[in-house]
């Protein structure tokens, strides 16, 4: 089970750089604020992948993931590309609770508990990250049939893409927690 994890960790990784890339490609399809929120992630789950990040490294980057989603949905109410930034939003959510129940589980194993896992909130945060992921990847299977008129025109394939590999990159992180 050990020898899956690093290569678990680098799937999710691979998963947000691919992302990332293709909300890139897609341009003027997506807002700065969807692009800056679907870099953020990338870089976050290259740390995490990477295993850079201590405790304290996690809460911040937490916090930054935090601000990222805030960041990504400011503005786009009544855009056409509202929806999809509210989905990387809520990845970017997921992946800040994956973050704080990492760090506060950071003592597990050492005789030290640490973090909010000592007073019993890492269940709740391992089961929002679980609700979390489920969310993503249901927006992402809901979301072609929602409102089909959005996804014509040349940026269609990109977003597609980035939807499922950000959806796919979550899942990963969810099932290696």
């Amino acid at each position: 089970m050990d020898l899956l994890l690093p290569a678990a960790s680098w799937l999710m990784a691979a998963a947000a750089l691919v992302s990332a890339g293709a909300c890139l490609a897609a341009r003027r399809a997506v807002p700065w604020q969807g692009r800056q929120a679907a870099v953020v992630m990338a870089v976050g789950m290259l740390l995490m992948a990477a295993g850079v990040l201590d405790a304290l490294g996690g809460i911040i980057w937490g916090a930054l993931l935090l601000l990222s989603a805030m960041l990504g949905t400011m503005g786009v109410r009544g855009m056409p590309s509202a929806s999809a930034c509210c989905h990387r939003a809520l990845g970017s959510l997921v992946m800040a609770a994956c973050m704080f129940d990492s760090a506060s589980t950071s003592g597990a194993g050492t005789g030290v508990e640490s973090g909010h896992g000592a007073h019993g909130f890492d269940g709740v945060l391992s089961a929002f990250v679980l609700v979390g992921a489920l969310g993503v990847v249901g927006w992402a299977v809901v979301a072609p049939w929602r409102r089909p008129e959005l996804h014509r025109g040349g940026a269609v394939r990109s977003l597609t893409v980035e939807s499922w590999a950000m959806a796919g990159g979550v899942v990963v992180m969810c099932a290696g927690m």
